[in-house]
Protein backbone atom coordinates (compact mmCIF):
# COMPACT_ATOMS: atom_id res chain seq x y z
CA UNK A 1 0.00 0.00 0.00
CA UNK A 2 1.46 3.34 -1.08
CA UNK A 3 0.24 6.35 0.88
CA UNK A 4 2.36 9.20 -0.48
CA UNK A 5 3.36 10.80 -3.76
CA UNK A 6 5.90 13.43 -4.82
CA UNK A 7 5.29 15.54 -7.94
CA UNK A 8 7.76 17.90 -9.54
CA UNK A 9 6.16 21.09 -10.79
CA UNK A 10 6.71 22.39 -14.30
CA UNK A 11 5.88 25.18 -16.71
CA UNK A 12 3.12 23.17 -18.39
CA UNK A 13 1.28 22.17 -15.19
CA UNK A 14 -1.71 24.39 -15.90
CA UNK A 15 -2.06 23.87 -19.63
CA UNK A 16 -5.42 22.21 -20.15
CA UNK A 17 -6.09 18.82 -21.67
CA UNK A 18 -9.78 18.09 -22.11
CA UNK A 19 -10.58 21.22 -20.11
CA UNK A 20 -8.59 20.05 -17.06
CA UNK A 21 -5.12 21.34 -16.06
CA UNK A 22 -2.41 18.79 -16.81
CA UNK A 23 -1.31 18.56 -13.18
CA UNK A 24 -4.90 18.00 -12.05
CA UNK A 25 -5.15 14.92 -14.28
CA UNK A 26 -2.24 13.49 -12.27
CA UNK A 27 -3.67 14.61 -8.91
CA UNK A 28 -7.02 12.96 -9.59
CA UNK A 29 -5.41 9.70 -10.66
CA UNK A 30 -3.17 9.65 -7.59
CA UNK A 31 -6.06 10.11 -5.16
CA UNK A 32 -8.11 7.50 -7.03
CA UNK A 33 -5.16 5.11 -6.60
CA UNK A 34 -5.26 5.47 -2.82
CA UNK A 35 -2.71 8.21 -2.23
CA UNK A 36 -3.50 10.03 1.01
CA UNK A 37 -0.97 12.85 0.78
CA UNK A 38 1.01 14.28 -2.12
CA UNK A 39 3.87 16.76 -2.06
CA UNK A 40 4.19 19.13 -5.02
CA UNK A 41 7.73 20.48 -5.21
CA UNK A 42 7.67 24.03 -6.60
CA UNK A 43 9.99 27.02 -6.96
CA UNK A 44 9.42 29.62 -4.26
CA UNK A 45 8.33 32.24 -6.77
CA UNK A 46 5.61 29.99 -8.22
CA UNK A 47 4.15 28.50 -5.03
CA UNK A 48 1.20 30.92 -4.95
CA UNK A 49 0.01 29.60 -8.30
CA UNK A 50 -0.78 26.22 -6.73
CA UNK A 51 -2.89 27.60 -3.86
CA UNK A 52 -6.21 27.16 -5.67
CA UNK A 53 -5.40 23.55 -6.55
CA UNK A 54 -4.49 22.85 -2.92
CA UNK A 55 -7.75 24.44 -1.71
CA UNK A 56 -9.72 21.84 -3.70
CA UNK A 57 -7.59 18.86 -2.72
CA UNK A 58 -6.78 18.96 1.03
CA UNK A 59 -4.27 16.10 0.70
CA UNK A 60 -1.88 18.31 -1.28
CA UNK A 61 1.21 19.81 0.39
CA UNK A 62 3.03 22.56 -1.52
CA UNK A 63 6.74 22.57 -0.68
CA UNK A 64 9.72 24.58 -1.84
CA UNK A 65 12.40 22.71 0.08
CA UNK A 66 13.24 19.52 1.93
CA UNK A 67 10.46 17.44 3.49
CA UNK A 68 10.03 14.05 5.13
CA UNK A 69 7.91 11.05 4.14
CA UNK A 70 7.28 8.14 6.50
CA UNK A 71 6.77 5.43 3.87
CA UNK A 72 7.28 4.41 0.28
CA UNK A 73 6.07 6.89 -2.31
CA UNK A 74 5.27 7.41 -5.97
CA UNK A 75 7.48 9.92 -7.76
CA UNK A 76 6.52 11.80 -10.93
CA UNK A 77 8.32 14.28 -13.11
CA UNK A 78 6.37 17.22 -14.51
CA UNK A 79 4.59 17.51 -17.85
CA UNK A 80 3.29 13.94 -18.06
CA UNK A 81 -0.03 12.63 -19.35
CA UNK A 82 -0.51 8.89 -19.03
CA UNK A 83 -2.87 5.98 -18.48
CA UNK A 84 -3.59 5.46 -14.76
CA UNK A 85 -2.63 1.79 -15.16
CA UNK A 86 0.92 3.04 -14.53
CA UNK A 87 0.07 3.50 -10.85
CA UNK A 88 -1.56 0.07 -10.64
CA UNK A 89 1.64 -1.50 -11.98
CA UNK A 90 3.90 0.27 -9.50
CA UNK A 91 1.67 -0.21 -6.46
CA UNK A 92 1.65 -3.94 -7.17
CA UNK A 93 5.44 -4.14 -7.63
CA UNK A 94 7.12 -6.17 -4.89
CA UNK A 95 10.56 -4.72 -5.64
CA UNK A 96 11.49 -1.66 -3.55
CA UNK A 97 12.72 0.92 -6.10
CA UNK A 98 11.16 0.67 -9.57
CA UNK A 99 10.86 3.13 -12.43
CA UNK A 100 8.69 2.72 -15.51
CA UNK A 101 10.03 2.79 -19.04
CA UNK A 102 8.57 2.47 -22.51
CA UNK A 103 9.09 -0.65 -24.60
CA UNK A 104 12.24 0.89 -26.05
CA UNK A 105 13.64 1.46 -22.56
CA UNK A 106 13.03 5.23 -22.45
CA UNK A 107 12.39 6.31 -18.83
CA UNK A 108 8.89 7.75 -18.43
CA UNK A 109 9.55 9.73 -15.27
CA UNK A 110 7.28 7.72 -12.92
CA UNK A 111 8.67 5.55 -10.14
CA UNK A 112 7.93 3.84 -6.84
CA UNK A 113 10.65 4.55 -4.29
CA UNK A 114 11.50 3.81 -0.69
CA UNK A 115 11.40 6.77 1.69
CA UNK A 116 15.15 6.31 2.26
CA UNK A 117 15.69 7.29 -1.39
CA UNK A 118 14.36 10.79 -0.79
CA UNK A 119 17.54 12.13 0.83
CA UNK A 120 19.65 10.86 -2.07
CA UNK A 121 17.45 12.72 -4.57
CA UNK A 122 18.24 16.21 -3.26
CA UNK A 123 18.78 18.73 -4.69
CA UNK A 124 18.15 17.68 -8.30
CA UNK A 125 15.17 15.40 -7.46
CA UNK A 126 16.18 12.72 -9.93
CA UNK A 127 15.23 9.04 -9.77
CA UNK A 128 18.11 7.20 -8.04
CA UNK A 129 20.36 5.10 -10.25
CA UNK A 130 19.69 1.96 -8.20
CA UNK A 131 16.04 1.90 -9.26
CA UNK A 132 15.28 -1.09 -11.48
CA UNK A 133 13.40 -0.53 -14.72
CA UNK A 134 9.99 -2.00 -15.51
CA UNK A 135 9.25 -1.82 -19.25
CA UNK A 136 5.66 -1.53 -20.44
CA UNK A 137 5.52 -1.61 -24.22
CA UNK A 138 1.80 -0.83 -24.37
CA UNK A 139 1.61 2.03 -21.84
CA UNK A 140 -0.04 5.15 -23.23
CA UNK A 141 1.94 8.19 -22.15
CA UNK A 142 3.42 11.44 -23.38
CA UNK A 143 5.51 14.35 -22.17
CA UNK A 144 4.24 17.87 -22.78
CA UNK A 145 6.89 20.59 -22.96
CA UNK A 146 5.27 23.21 -25.23
CA UNK A 147 1.83 24.56 -26.07
CA UNK A 148 2.04 22.91 -29.48
CA UNK A 149 2.79 19.57 -27.82
CA UNK A 150 -0.21 20.03 -25.53
CA UNK A 151 -2.49 20.63 -28.50
CA UNK A 152 -1.21 17.56 -30.33
CA UNK A 153 -1.47 15.42 -27.18
CA UNK A 154 -5.06 16.51 -26.63
CA UNK A 155 -5.89 15.59 -30.20
CA UNK A 156 -4.01 12.30 -30.57
CA UNK A 157 -3.05 10.76 -27.22
CA UNK A 158 -5.76 11.94 -24.82
CA UNK A 159 -8.65 10.12 -26.60
CA UNK A 160 -6.67 6.87 -26.47
CA UNK A 161 -6.04 7.27 -22.74
CA UNK A 162 -9.71 8.02 -22.15
CA UNK A 163 -10.69 4.90 -24.06
CA UNK A 164 -8.18 2.68 -22.24
CA UNK A 165 -9.27 3.92 -18.82
CA UNK A 166 -12.93 3.71 -19.82
CA UNK A 167 -12.55 0.04 -20.73
CA UNK A 168 -11.69 -0.65 -17.07
CA UNK A 169 -14.72 1.22 -15.71
CA UNK A 170 -17.40 -0.76 -13.89
CA UNK A 171 -20.95 -0.80 -15.26
CA UNK A 172 -22.76 2.12 -13.65
CA UNK A 173 -25.75 1.18 -11.48
CA UNK A 174 -27.34 4.07 -9.58
CA UNK A 175 -28.74 2.83 -6.28
CA UNK A 176 -31.68 4.95 -5.15
CA UNK A 177 -32.35 2.52 -2.31
CA UNK A 178 -31.39 3.68 1.20
CA UNK A 179 -28.13 1.70 1.26
CA UNK A 180 -25.83 0.18 0.36
CA UNK A 181 -25.19 3.28 -1.70
CA UNK A 182 -23.64 3.81 -5.11
CA UNK A 183 -19.83 3.86 -4.96
CA UNK A 184 -17.09 5.26 -7.18
CA UNK A 185 -15.03 2.91 -9.31
CA UNK A 186 -11.96 3.82 -7.26
CA UNK A 187 -13.70 2.58 -4.10
CA UNK A 188 -14.65 -0.65 -5.85
CA UNK A 189 -11.13 -1.17 -7.19
CA UNK A 190 -9.59 -0.50 -3.77
CA UNK A 191 -10.78 -3.99 -2.80
CA UNK A 192 -8.57 -5.56 -5.47
CA UNK A 193 -5.19 -5.75 -3.83
CA UNK A 194 -2.55 -8.22 -2.77
CA UNK A 195 -3.73 -10.70 -0.16
CA UNK A 196 -2.66 -9.80 3.35
CA UNK A 197 -3.01 -11.36 6.78
CA UNK A 198 -4.93 -8.76 8.82
CA UNK A 199 -2.59 -9.42 11.75
CA UNK A 200 0.27 -7.77 9.85
CA UNK A 201 1.44 -4.42 11.20
CA UNK A 202 0.64 -2.79 7.86
CA UNK A 203 -3.03 -3.68 8.15
CA UNK A 204 -3.16 -2.64 11.79
CA UNK A 205 -1.82 0.76 10.74
CA UNK A 206 -4.51 0.96 8.07
CA UNK A 207 -7.26 0.31 10.63
CA UNK A 208 -5.75 2.85 12.99
CA UNK A 209 -5.71 5.45 10.19
CA UNK A 210 -9.36 4.69 9.39
CA UNK A 211 -10.36 5.14 13.05
CA UNK A 212 -8.43 8.40 13.35
CA UNK A 213 -9.91 9.90 10.20
CA UNK A 214 -13.46 8.83 11.04
CA UNK A 215 -13.11 10.31 14.53
CA UNK A 216 -12.16 13.65 12.99
CA UNK A 217 -15.43 13.56 11.04
CA UNK A 218 -17.34 13.24 14.33
CA UNK A 219 -15.59 15.76 16.54
CA UNK A 220 -12.51 17.76 17.30
CA UNK A 221 -9.07 16.10 17.49
CA UNK A 222 -8.68 13.90 20.54
CA UNK A 223 -12.35 14.03 21.51
CA UNK A 224 -13.79 10.92 19.80
CA UNK A 225 -12.81 7.27 19.63
CA UNK A 226 -14.00 5.14 16.71
CA UNK A 227 -14.33 1.38 17.23
CA UNK A 228 -14.58 -0.97 14.24
CA UNK A 229 -16.58 -4.18 14.02
CA UNK A 230 -17.34 -6.51 11.16
CA UNK A 231 -21.09 -6.12 10.60
CA UNK A 232 -23.95 -3.90 9.49
CA UNK A 233 -25.37 -0.72 10.94
CA UNK A 234 -27.68 -2.86 13.07
CA UNK A 235 -24.60 -4.55 14.53
CA UNK A 236 -23.33 -1.11 15.57
CA UNK A 237 -26.72 -0.37 17.16
CA UNK A 238 -26.58 -3.63 19.08
CA UNK A 239 -23.04 -2.83 20.26
CA UNK A 240 -24.31 0.40 21.83
CA UNK A 241 -27.51 -0.90 23.38
CA UNK A 242 -25.85 -4.01 24.83
CA UNK A 243 -22.65 -2.29 26.02
CA UNK A 244 -23.61 1.23 27.14
CA UNK A 245 -26.47 0.77 29.64
CA UNK A 246 -25.64 -0.57 33.14
CA UNK A 247 -27.88 -3.01 35.02
CA UNK A 248 -29.20 -0.19 37.19
CA UNK A 249 -29.78 2.10 34.22
CA UNK A 250 -33.13 3.09 32.77
CA UNK A 251 -33.36 3.65 29.02
CA UNK A 252 -35.89 5.68 27.01
CA UNK A 253 -36.08 4.81 23.29
CA UNK A 254 -37.77 6.99 20.69
CA UNK A 255 -39.64 4.80 18.21
CA UNK A 256 -40.89 6.67 15.15
CA UNK A 257 -39.77 4.25 12.47
CA UNK A 258 -38.33 0.81 11.79
CA UNK A 259 -34.93 1.64 13.25
CA UNK A 260 -36.21 3.10 16.51
CA UNK A 261 -38.34 -0.03 16.78
CA UNK A 262 -35.19 -2.08 16.19
CA UNK A 263 -33.50 -0.32 19.12
CA UNK A 264 -36.39 -1.48 21.30
CA UNK A 265 -36.20 -5.06 20.04
CA UNK A 266 -32.50 -5.18 20.88
CA UNK A 267 -33.11 -3.77 24.37
CA UNK A 268 -35.79 -6.42 24.92
CA UNK A 269 -33.44 -9.24 23.92
CA UNK A 270 -30.92 -8.05 26.52
CA UNK A 271 -33.68 -7.66 29.14
CA UNK A 272 -32.80 -4.03 29.82
CA UNK A 273 -34.96 -1.74 31.90
CA UNK A 274 -36.41 0.43 29.14
CA UNK A 275 -39.50 2.23 27.92
CA UNK A 276 -40.53 3.37 24.44
CA UNK A 277 -41.69 6.82 23.42
CA UNK A 278 -43.87 5.99 20.44
CA UNK A 279 -44.36 8.67 17.81
CA UNK A 280 -45.65 9.04 14.27
CA UNK A 281 -43.36 7.72 11.56
CA UNK A 282 -43.88 10.75 9.37
CA UNK A 283 -44.79 13.69 11.62
CA UNK A 284 -42.20 15.81 13.46
CA UNK A 285 -41.33 14.54 16.91
CA UNK A 286 -42.85 16.36 19.90
CA UNK A 287 -39.60 17.37 21.58
CA UNK A 288 -41.24 18.90 24.64
CA UNK A 289 -43.15 15.71 25.31
CA UNK A 290 -39.91 13.70 25.04
CA UNK A 291 -38.15 16.07 27.46
CA UNK A 292 -41.00 15.78 29.94
CA UNK A 293 -40.93 11.98 29.69
CA UNK A 294 -37.16 11.91 30.28
CA UNK A 295 -37.39 13.93 33.48
CA UNK A 296 -40.60 12.49 34.93
CA UNK A 297 -39.43 8.95 34.22
CA UNK A 298 -35.99 9.51 35.82
CA UNK A 299 -34.25 7.98 32.83
CA UNK A 300 -30.47 7.61 32.89
CA UNK A 301 -30.05 6.79 29.19
CA UNK A 302 -31.69 7.95 25.98
CA UNK A 303 -31.64 6.37 22.50
CA UNK A 304 -32.82 7.98 19.27
CA UNK A 305 -32.37 7.60 15.52
CA UNK A 306 -31.08 10.85 14.04
CA UNK A 307 -32.34 10.16 10.52
CA UNK A 308 -35.14 7.59 10.23
CA UNK A 309 -34.22 5.73 7.06
CA UNK A 310 -37.77 4.35 6.99
CA UNK A 311 -39.22 7.63 5.75
CA UNK A 312 -36.50 10.29 5.54
CA UNK A 313 -37.73 11.96 8.73
CA UNK A 314 -34.97 13.95 10.44
CA UNK A 315 -35.29 13.82 14.21
CA UNK A 316 -34.09 16.72 16.40
CA UNK A 317 -31.42 14.53 17.97
CA UNK A 318 -28.95 17.34 18.78
CA UNK A 319 -31.60 19.35 20.64
CA UNK A 320 -32.75 16.37 22.67
CA UNK A 321 -29.25 15.07 23.36
CA UNK A 322 -28.04 18.48 24.55
CA UNK A 323 -31.06 18.53 26.87
CA UNK A 324 -30.04 15.09 28.14
CA UNK A 325 -26.53 16.31 28.90
CA UNK A 326 -27.96 19.20 30.89
CA UNK A 327 -29.69 16.59 33.06
CA UNK A 328 -26.93 13.99 33.31
CA UNK A 329 -28.50 11.52 30.86
CA UNK A 330 -26.24 9.42 28.60
CA UNK A 331 -27.16 9.49 24.91
CA UNK A 332 -27.10 6.75 22.27
CA UNK A 333 -27.72 7.82 18.67
CA UNK A 334 -28.19 5.86 15.46
CA UNK A 335 -26.53 8.03 12.79
CA UNK A 336 -26.32 5.20 10.26
CA UNK A 337 -27.85 7.25 7.44
CA UNK A 338 -26.87 10.69 8.77
CA UNK A 339 -23.12 10.41 9.37
CA UNK A 340 -20.91 11.80 6.58
CA UNK A 341 -23.87 13.69 5.08
CA UNK A 342 -25.01 15.90 7.96
CA UNK A 343 -22.10 17.57 9.82
CA UNK A 344 -21.80 16.16 13.35
CA UNK A 345 -19.74 17.22 16.36
CA UNK A 346 -20.43 14.82 19.21
CA UNK A 347 -19.48 17.34 21.90
CA UNK A 348 -21.56 20.11 20.37
CA UNK A 349 -24.52 17.85 19.61
CA UNK A 350 -24.49 15.97 22.92
CA UNK A 351 -23.94 12.51 21.40
CA UNK A 352 -22.16 10.13 23.81
CA UNK A 353 -22.29 7.08 21.56
CA UNK A 354 -23.31 6.91 17.92
CA UNK A 355 -23.47 4.24 15.25
CA UNK A 356 -22.89 4.22 11.53
CA UNK A 357 -21.71 1.91 8.77
CA UNK A 358 -19.27 1.78 5.89
CA UNK A 359 -21.86 1.60 3.14
CA UNK A 360 -24.07 4.68 3.28
CA UNK A 361 -23.01 8.34 3.18
CA UNK A 362 -19.32 7.61 3.66
CA UNK A 363 -19.74 5.86 0.26
CA UNK A 364 -17.79 2.69 1.01
CA UNK A 365 -18.77 -0.96 0.67
CA UNK A 366 -20.98 -2.88 3.10
CA UNK A 367 -19.40 -4.88 5.91
CA UNK A 368 -17.95 -2.58 8.58
CA UNK A 369 -19.92 -1.37 11.60
CA UNK A 370 -18.70 1.90 13.13
CA UNK A 371 -19.24 2.92 16.75
CA UNK A 372 -18.19 6.44 17.78
CA UNK A 373 -17.66 7.31 21.44
CA UNK A 374 -17.02 10.52 23.32
CA UNK A 375 -13.92 9.78 25.37
CA UNK A 376 -15.52 10.54 28.74
CA UNK A 377 -18.55 8.40 27.92
CA UNK A 378 -16.36 5.49 26.83
CA UNK A 379 -14.41 5.65 30.09
CA UNK A 380 -17.63 5.41 32.11
CA UNK A 381 -18.68 2.03 30.67
CA UNK A 382 -15.51 0.16 31.66
CA UNK A 383 -17.23 -1.49 34.62
CA UNK A 384 -20.50 -2.31 32.84
CA UNK A 385 -21.49 -5.97 32.49
CA UNK A 386 -20.30 -7.84 29.40
CA UNK A 387 -23.62 -9.00 27.93
CA UNK A 388 -22.27 -9.76 24.48
CA UNK A 389 -18.98 -11.32 23.40
CA UNK A 390 -18.43 -10.45 19.74
CA UNK A 391 -20.21 -7.06 19.92
CA UNK A 392 -18.82 -5.84 23.25
CA UNK A 393 -17.67 -2.25 22.88
CA UNK A 394 -15.22 -2.03 25.77
CA UNK A 395 -13.47 -5.31 24.94
CA UNK A 396 -13.13 -4.38 21.27
CA UNK A 397 -11.77 -0.94 22.13
CA UNK A 398 -9.30 -2.22 24.73
CA UNK A 399 -8.06 -4.95 22.41
CA UNK A 400 -7.46 -2.56 19.54
CA UNK A 401 -5.69 0.01 21.68
CA UNK A 402 -3.33 -2.67 22.93
CA UNK A 403 -2.62 -4.52 19.66
CA UNK A 404 -3.91 -2.40 16.74
CA UNK A 405 -6.01 -5.44 15.88
CA UNK A 406 -9.68 -6.31 16.11
CA UNK A 407 -10.31 -9.31 18.32
CA UNK A 408 -11.71 -11.30 15.42
CA UNK A 409 -11.09 -11.33 11.68
CA UNK A 410 -11.96 -7.93 10.18
CA UNK A 411 -13.56 -7.49 6.73
CA UNK A 412 -10.24 -6.86 4.97
CA UNK A 413 -11.43 -5.82 1.50
CA UNK A 414 -14.24 -3.71 2.96
CA UNK A 415 -11.72 -1.76 5.02
CA UNK A 416 -9.46 -1.14 2.02
CA UNK A 417 -12.54 0.26 0.26
CA UNK A 418 -13.43 2.32 3.35
CA UNK A 419 -9.96 3.84 3.34
CA UNK A 420 -10.47 4.96 -0.25
CA UNK A 421 -13.95 6.26 0.56
CA UNK A 422 -12.49 8.37 3.38
CA UNK A 423 -9.87 9.83 1.03
CA UNK A 424 -12.66 10.84 -1.34
CA UNK A 425 -14.87 12.20 1.46
CA UNK A 426 -12.02 14.42 2.67
CA UNK A 427 -11.62 15.83 -0.82
CA UNK A 428 -15.34 16.53 -1.27
CA UNK A 429 -15.95 17.49 2.41
CA UNK A 430 -19.11 16.54 4.30
CA UNK A 431 -20.55 20.02 3.85
CA UNK A 432 -20.22 19.91 0.06
CA UNK A 433 -21.48 16.34 -0.02
CA UNK A 434 -24.69 17.44 1.66
CA UNK A 435 -25.01 20.25 -0.89
CA UNK A 436 -24.72 17.67 -3.69
CA UNK A 437 -27.24 15.37 -2.00
CA UNK A 438 -29.61 18.33 -1.51
CA UNK A 439 -29.32 19.29 -5.18
CA UNK A 440 -30.43 15.77 -6.12
CA UNK A 441 -33.32 16.00 -3.63
CA UNK A 442 -34.41 19.34 -5.12
CA UNK A 443 -34.60 17.75 -8.58
CA UNK A 444 -36.66 14.86 -7.22
CA UNK A 445 -39.07 17.03 -5.22
CA UNK A 446 -39.68 19.36 -8.14
CA UNK A 447 -40.77 16.39 -10.29
CA UNK A 448 -42.87 14.84 -7.51
CA UNK A 449 -44.84 18.08 -7.25
CA UNK A 450 -45.09 18.42 -11.03
CA UNK A 451 -46.61 14.93 -11.26
CA UNK A 452 -49.15 15.63 -8.51
CA UNK A 453 -47.61 13.04 -6.18
CA UNK A 454 -47.38 13.52 -2.42
CA UNK A 455 -44.55 13.01 0.02
CA UNK A 456 -45.21 11.26 3.31
CA UNK A 457 -43.05 13.53 5.48
CA UNK A 458 -43.58 17.32 5.47
CA UNK A 459 -40.79 19.05 3.57
CA UNK A 460 -39.58 20.98 6.62
CA UNK A 461 -39.02 17.73 8.55
CA UNK A 462 -37.23 15.89 5.76
CA UNK A 463 -33.52 15.09 5.76
CA UNK A 464 -33.12 15.68 2.00
CA UNK A 465 -31.44 12.29 1.93
CA UNK A 466 -34.36 9.87 1.58
CA UNK A 467 -37.87 10.66 0.38
CA UNK A 468 -40.95 8.51 1.00
CA UNK A 469 -43.45 9.10 -1.81
CA UNK A 470 -47.06 8.02 -1.42
CA UNK A 471 -48.13 5.50 -4.05
CA UNK A 472 -50.19 6.95 -6.90
CA UNK A 473 -53.94 6.43 -6.43
CA UNK A 474 -54.38 4.84 -9.86
CA UNK A 475 -55.34 1.14 -9.74
CA UNK A 476 -52.92 0.66 -12.64
CA UNK A 477 -49.95 1.59 -10.46
CA UNK A 478 -47.54 -1.21 -9.66
CA UNK A 479 -44.36 -0.70 -7.67
CA UNK A 480 -42.87 -3.79 -9.27
CA UNK A 481 -43.51 -2.37 -12.74
CA UNK A 482 -41.91 0.94 -11.81
CA UNK A 483 -39.00 -0.87 -10.18
CA UNK A 484 -38.40 -3.09 -13.18
CA UNK A 485 -38.59 -0.17 -15.60
CA UNK A 486 -36.06 1.81 -13.55
CA UNK A 487 -33.84 -1.25 -13.12
CA UNK A 488 -33.78 -1.82 -16.87
CA UNK A 489 -32.26 1.64 -17.14
CA UNK A 490 -29.69 1.05 -14.35
CA UNK A 491 -31.61 2.69 -11.47
CA UNK A 492 -32.70 0.79 -8.35
CA UNK A 493 -35.59 2.01 -6.20
CA UNK A 494 -36.99 0.64 -2.94
CA UNK A 495 -40.47 0.02 -1.49
CA UNK A 496 -41.72 1.76 1.63
CA UNK A 497 -41.37 0.20 5.07
CA UNK A 498 -44.35 1.51 7.04
CA UNK A 499 -47.28 -0.83 7.54
CA UNK A 500 -49.82 2.03 7.67
CA UNK A 501 -48.77 3.85 4.49
CA UNK A 502 -48.24 2.62 0.94
CA UNK A 503 -45.09 4.33 -0.28
CA UNK A 504 -41.93 3.89 -2.25
CA UNK A 505 -38.62 5.42 -1.25
CA UNK A 506 -36.04 7.31 -3.25
CA UNK A 507 -32.65 7.84 -1.64
CA UNK A 508 -30.20 10.37 -3.00
CA UNK A 509 -27.14 9.29 -1.04
CA UNK A 510 -23.91 7.75 -2.26
CA UNK A 511 -21.92 8.65 -5.35
CA UNK A 512 -24.95 10.02 -7.19
CA UNK A 513 -24.75 13.16 -9.30
CA UNK A 514 -27.54 15.68 -10.06
CA UNK A 515 -27.55 14.73 -13.76
CA UNK A 516 -28.28 11.14 -12.74
CA UNK A 517 -31.25 12.21 -10.63
CA UNK A 518 -32.45 14.22 -13.64
CA UNK A 519 -32.29 11.05 -15.73
CA UNK A 520 -34.23 9.09 -13.10
CA UNK A 521 -37.06 11.60 -12.71
CA UNK A 522 -37.57 11.42 -16.48
CA UNK A 523 -38.13 7.66 -16.07
CA UNK A 524 -40.53 8.33 -13.18
CA UNK A 525 -42.39 10.93 -15.23
CA UNK A 526 -42.69 8.62 -18.24
CA UNK A 527 -44.08 5.82 -16.05
CA UNK A 528 -46.63 8.00 -14.22
CA UNK A 529 -47.93 9.33 -17.52
CA UNK A 530 -48.85 5.76 -18.55
CA UNK A 531 -51.28 5.36 -15.64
Amino acid sequence: MIRYAVLLSGEMDFCTIGGIPLIEHTVRKLFASGIEEMFIVVHADSAAGYAELKSRYPGIVITTGAFQISGDFLFLRSGLLFDAIAFHVLINEARPDVQLASGSGEPIGIAKLQNSALEKMYPKMEIPSQAVTRKIATLLWGKIETGAAAQKTEQDLYPLIQEAEGLRSVRREVLLNPGPATTSDSVKYAQICADICPREKEFGNLMEWICTELSLMAGKPGRVETVLFGGSGTAADEVMISSCVPDEGKLLIVDNGAYGERFAKIAKVYKLNFEVFKSSGFKPLDTEAVKTKLIEGAFTHFAIVYHETTTGLLNPAPELCRFCHEHGITTIVDTVSAFAAIPIDMDRDGFDFMASTSNKNIQGMAGAALVFCRKEALAQISAYPMRNYYLNLQDQYNGFKKTKQTRFTPPVQTLYALRQAIIEAKIETIEKRYIRYSACWDILVKTVKKLGLSMLVPEAAQSKLITAIIDPASPAYSFDALHDLARSKSFTIYPGKLSDANTFRIANIGDIQPEEMTAFVKILEDYIQTL
